[in-house]
């Protein structure tokens, strides 16, 4: 299924399930996370989260949606950005990645993501986008779930509003080999040939299979 990005307030989405960006003590934070324990009843969501009691960096955790128009909250708990060197791209990846199975394994069909740990984490957000939009389009080969990727803000939309540009180039600058790689039939005795003309494309293919729900400048 195809990723879809729209400018919206996660906690109003109908999905059946809606991404919390949680921090590991699952209680009720400020941005996002504060916005989805008050739509959702900030005691009964709290309660909830207490009878867990905690998600390590990169796991996920789901509770009931309670208030909120999406049937549950899957809690996903993203990286502090320390400038690069502390794993914080696989803890962010596997923050999506433990998102996704979550949905999954519970037989979800549906599921909104916000921009993990580009708030108050401070994970530079292009970079947390390109990541986001690279694992969850990993995973979306192989699993059949209709996911949402929900900007909010105005810093935030004006990026989506440059991803035909400048996301392509960080694709390609960081993605592409790995992901075309990984597609090619390895019994192919042209792989070292055919793999370069794919990966010029890669990109353009990537960002083709994404839906872009706001209007572009």
């Amino acid at each position: 299924m195809p990723l879809t990005i729209i400018r919206n307030d996660i906690s109003k989405m109908e999905t059946d399930a809606i991404v919390n960006a949680a921090n590991a003590q699952l209680v009720e934070g400020g941005g996002v996370c504060g916005a989805i324990f008050d739509k959702a009843g900030s005691q009964q969501m709290a309660e909830a989260c207490a009878k867990i009691g905690g998600c390590p960096v990169g796991g996920a955790v789901i509770t009931p949606g309670f208030n909120l128009k999406a049937k549950y909250v899957i809690h996903a708990v993203g990286p502090i950005w320390q400038g690069g060197n502390q794993d914080e791209e696989k803890l962010l990846r596997s923050a999506y990645r433990s998102s996704l199975e979550l949905a999954s394994a519970n037989k979800l069909k549906s599921v909104a993501f916000p921009l993990i740990s580009a708030g108050i984490y401070h994970y530079p957000r292009q970079e947390a986008l390109a990541i986001a939009l690279d694992e969850i389009q990993r995973y979306l080969m192989d699993h059949e779930l209709d996911v949402t990727m929900v900007l909010y803000g105005h810093s935030t939309a004006e990026l989506g509003y440059k991803l035909q540009k400048d996301l392509k180039s960080y694709i390609d600058d960081h993605y592409v080999e790995e992901h075309y790689y990984r597609r090619l039939p390895q019994e192919s005795e042209d792989l070292p040939m055919a793999a370069p003309a794919m990966m010029r494309q890669g990109s353009d293919e990537i960002l083709q299979e994404i839906k872009i729900d706001f209007p572009m400048k």
